[in-house]
């Protein structure tokens, strides 16, 4: 796989989904072959952009369980059997800002990829999730803090987006470009205030990904979930319903405790 396909993957799905590549299970290969375009259950680099190595040969950081209340509500190593939670740093091949649509519509589809699911976020908690369940399913967190009018109006933006661009879109974040095709809504299941869900399809220089993503409120906190599988990345891929049902649980723990 080329570097230049390599690099604009990355630019097409939050960079911390990659980070939990390192996080999935022992079961998957770590060959460091080229990848195939379409997506296989051999290599662990299916999607360009994966770190093939394991969490403790990359020395993936462990997420933080004090700090900021938001930092209290993400994710930590341990909340969930069957899955390693990292608090890895952002790809370096990923461009650092918010995508731009070609479509002014569909912008908020586009804000969401990138390093926070809009501007109006005051700050951003991220965490990478591995499956060791499910052989490269790979799994990115954030829990965001808004002012709650914001948090709101964010929801509305993205159901509305989501309506109305179902043909797909392009994005574009520094000179990379990707394009988002098969914009569907789906259902699922959520313990917040509200919610939106949906899937489509991610593709550059010839490589795509099935991608499934969730956005909860809760409260003036919103989290976002994406999932694909990185050994096959033409494979459905969805949110497992145990990782957002403990994500939410901790948030409304957190702000029940003040």
């Amino acid at each position: 796989m080329r570097m230049k396909a390599r690099a604009t993957m990355v630019a097409l799905v939050p960079a911390l989904l990659f980070a939990a590549v390192g996080c999935s299970s022992t079961n998957t290969p770590a060959t460091g072959r080229t990848p195939d375009p379409k997506g296989s259950a051999g290599s662990a680099s299916a999607v360009p952009g994966a770190p093939a190595p394991s969490a403790a040969a990359t020395g993936a950081a462990a997420p933080k369980t004090g700090g900021s209340r938001l930092e209290r509500s993400a994710l930590a190593q341990g909340d969930l059997p069957g899955y390693q939670v990292s608090a890895q740093g952002k790809n370096p091949n990923a461009p650092d800002g918010q995508p731009k649509a070609d479509k002014k519509a569909c912008q908020p589809l586009a804000d969401i990829m990138g390093d926070k699911p809009d501007l109006s976020a005051r700050e951003t908690v991220s965490r990478g999730i591995g499956s060791q369940k499910q052989v490269g399913l790979a799994v990115s967190a954030s829990v965001n803090s808004y002012a709650e009018s914001d948090a709101k109006a964010l929801i509305a933006r993205l159901k509305a987006a989501v309506a109305a661009c179902g043909t797909g879109f392009s994005a574009t974040i520094g000179k990379q470009t990707g394009a988002y095709r098969e914009v569907r809504p789906a259902d699922y299941r959520t313990g917040g205030d509200e919610s939106v869900s949906w899937t489509m399809t991610a593709a550059a220089e010839g490589v795509s990904a099935q991608v499934h993503l969730v956005v909860v409120r809760a409260g003036d906190t919103v989290v976002r979930l994406t999932a694909l599988n990185v050994a096959a990345a033409q494979q459905k891929a969805q949110v497992p319903q145990e990782v957002a049902d403990k994500q939410l649980e901790k948030i409304h723990r957190v702000q029940r405790a003040g």
